[in-house]
């Protein structure tokens, strides 16, 4: 997710440690430390991992071309951080005592002296200034001009089947600018990108779902197709709807009203509102009022073909049709992204902060962890400390590749769900029965096996894991401590002895075949544009979704912000305020399964039909167990969860 490298939306399928108070959280953020024997402040964290001696492949040349930004740490970067977390926990004298932006900016955020001194530092070493604002100075330059600015030199290293320029040591600023600067990215040309984990059509080419459905969990089932787990599987359903899931989650009579939820992704769907309205309207929610839906975005938007722009308009419809579902009557902001780089997305996110355009803060995208630097984990968690100090907080779903090591080989987590800061939110398997009531979840983990030919068996049962919800142990962010009492030391301390940030803290539906019907306008098969519907998943649904969630409960809360989440989701832990999901929610050795049929063209049956078994609850090495795990966290919201907020 890095300065330079694009995010990913993610979580759409179908299919050194600052020291704190006593308490505090621990974050594996860079801190600038002092370098007085060279009258250097060394901006820790600025050198990739991967630069080794063994990938070095020479100096980069002087006249090559570098764009960079130096985040700016502001007044007081350690009080920021000690008071966002004493205004989130319920245990604090200062729980609730939210600051505005200009008292933020004012108490915390940078001065422009600093934005002076930091500029003029820049100039002197040959950059050019390109840009200024309360967060941060861009520059650009040569490789000769920033090894002077940083006091680094920069080389080309391998990494993968790729080179990129990297700092060959730790970059640093000028002593007297130690209280200035937080960090600088960009120094690394690697691409820094995020992404939404779906595998979502574009919209430039319709998607359809083959029945037969499901209008509810178990309500069709072909007697006629091979059993799974001693029975027959029941058709995955058409797509939750709003109704269904505020029956699942316990929303009562609570709408969101009074709340307004943000969203964040990549560039814009130009046919967005059109396509909100119709869904709802066929769908049985409640249509917007003028002004409930708006949009920020910017001025121009960038690297289009390379984020694959196109591919994002899903991402936004999911979204925004999944709040709205959930919370009706909550306004829902967009605000899109120039790209889907880490720099522009963040300055989404900052846009949020800024203006407090919202409390709720909805994001479906992100990266693995072995790809962030730490430079930009302490940019990003600036913001999340700075919107926790104002009543905001960030949900971000926590992947759609399990452990990660089908994908990538090596288990790990997803980021910024990854952060102290942000609330991360896994996957499940969500069952609605009959009349809208809750049956089960599993946690969402997927297996997938084929008919047979011959129609009599599930070909190579239970078949090879195809997707799951993102979840696991940091290897970068330590405990916080309202994670402390309640992850076992089994899930912690996974990575070695010292206790470490796990994912996800909470969890809704996710998966894509118990997941949720979106209407979107895309391109039909004779070419021309139009609305059409298809069951989606994801834990890019079940951010959304909670984000809905979480609006009903400030709504119970008298309109009060909840703000960053964690401490107050942590401190109900093992209450009935929370389904305990488990992979075996009918007994253990019980699986579970549905039967999906899929257009071979995506489009309708002319080039035949694909029929499956796909298994639930079978999350890679992730286990949903009883009490917390890395798949569901401390679980999903159930009856009572948007009510007790009223009491606090």
């Amino acid at each position: 997710m890095r300065s330079s490298r694009t995010m990913m939306r993610a979580g759409v399928s179908l299919a050194a440690t600052l020291p704190l108070l006593a308490g505090a959280l621990a974050l594996s953020i860079p801190t600038a430390s002092a370098d007085t024997a060279h009258g250097r402040h060394a901006l820790q964290g600025t050198k990739p991992t991967w630069a080794t001696t063994s990938a070095d492949r020479g100096a980069t040349a002087d006249s090559s071309k570098v764009s960079a930004r130096v985040y700016l740490a502001g007044r007081d970067a350690q009080g920021l951080t000690d008071y966002a977390q004493a205004v989130s926990d319920p245990q604090s004298a200062s729980y609730g005592k939210y600051l505005s932006p200009k008292q933020v900016q004012a108490r915390f955020g940078s001065s422009p002296e600093q934005v002076k001194q930091v500029s003029a530092w820049l100039k002197s070493a040959g950059l050019t200034v390109t840009g200024t604002n309360q967060h941060y100075v861009s520059v650009t330059g040569d490789v000769a001009a920033a090894e002077k600015a940083f006091s680094t030199q920069l080389h080309n290293y391998r990494k993968g089947s790729h080179t990129y320029r990297a700092p060959a040591g730790t970059a640093s600023a000028p002593q007297a600018l130690q209280n200035a600067v937080l960090t600088v990215v960009g120094l690394d040309s690697a691409p820094h990108v995020v992404k939404h984990d779906d595998t979502l059509p574009p919209p430039d080419a319709v998607f359809r779902n083959a029945g037969p459905f499901s209008s509810y969990y178990g309500s069709n089932t072909d007697k006629k197709l091979p059993s799974a787990y001693g029975s027959k599987a029941p058709y995955a359903i058409k797509g939750y709807t709003g109704k269904q899931l505020r029956a699942a989650y316990g929303a009562g009579d609570k709408t969101g009203k009074g709340v307004t939820v943000a969203i964040t992704d990549a560039y814009a769907s130009p046919y967005i509102a059109q396509d909100a309205a119709k869904y709802a309207g066929l769908n049985g929610d409640k249509g917007y009022k003028k002004g409930q839906l708006s949009q920020v975005l910017p001025a121009d938007y960038t690297k289009i073909e390379e984020c694959g722009a196109a591919g994002w308009y899903g991402e936004e419809t999911l979204d925004v049709e999944a709040v709205h579902a959930v919370a009706p009557d909550s306004n829902i902001v967009y605000v899109g992204g120039a790209s889907c780089y880490d720099d522009d997305l963040l300055d989404s996110l900052s846009k949020v902060v800024d203006n407090h355009l919202a409390d709720i803060v909805s994001n479906s995208w992100g990266d693995v962890e072995a790809n962030q630097t730490p430079a930009l984990a302490a940019a990003y968690d600036q913001v999340f400390q700075t919107g926790a100090v104002e009543g905001i907080g960030f949900y971000f779903s926590s992947g759609d590749d399990g452990d990660q090591v089908a994908n990538t080989g090596v288990k790990q987590v997803d980021t910024p769900a990854n952060s102290a800061w942000v609330t991360a939110v896994g996957g499940t398997s969500l069952a609605v029965g009959k009349g809208d009531k809750y049956t089960f979840e599993t946690g969402w983990g997927t297996e997938k096996a084929n008919l047979s030919d011959d129609g009599k068996s599930w070909t190579g049962f239970p078949g090879p894991f195809t997707s799951g919800a993102g979840g696991g142990t940091s290897a970068t962010v330590a405990q916080p401590f309202y994670q402390r009492g309640v992850v076992p030391n089994s899930l912690a301390k996974a990575n070695g002895s010292k206790a470490m940030r796990t994912v996800p803290d909470i969890a809704a539906v996710a998966d894509p075949n118990t997941g949720f019907l979106v209407g979107q306008t895309q391109t039909l098969p004779d070419g021309t544009l139009g609305y059409d519907q298809y069951r989606i998943g994801g834990t890019s649904l079940a951010a959304p979704v909670i984000a809905g969630v979480q609006a009903l409960a400030q709504q119970a809360r008298h309109g009060i912000p909840i703000g960053f989440a964690n401490p107050s989701i942590y401190s109900r832990y093992g209450t009935p305020l929370y389904h305990d999901v488990t992979d075996h929610p009918l007994g253990q050795g019980q699986g579970l399964a549905v039967v999906r049929n899929d257009f071979a063209n995506g489009v309708d049956a002319s080039g035949g039909l694909l029929t499956s078994l796909r298994t639930l609850g079978q999350d890679s090495s992730l286990k949903a167990v009883v009490g917390y795990d890395d798949v569901t966290g401390v679980g999903s919201p159930a009856r009572g969860y948007v009510s007790s907020f009223s009491k606090r």
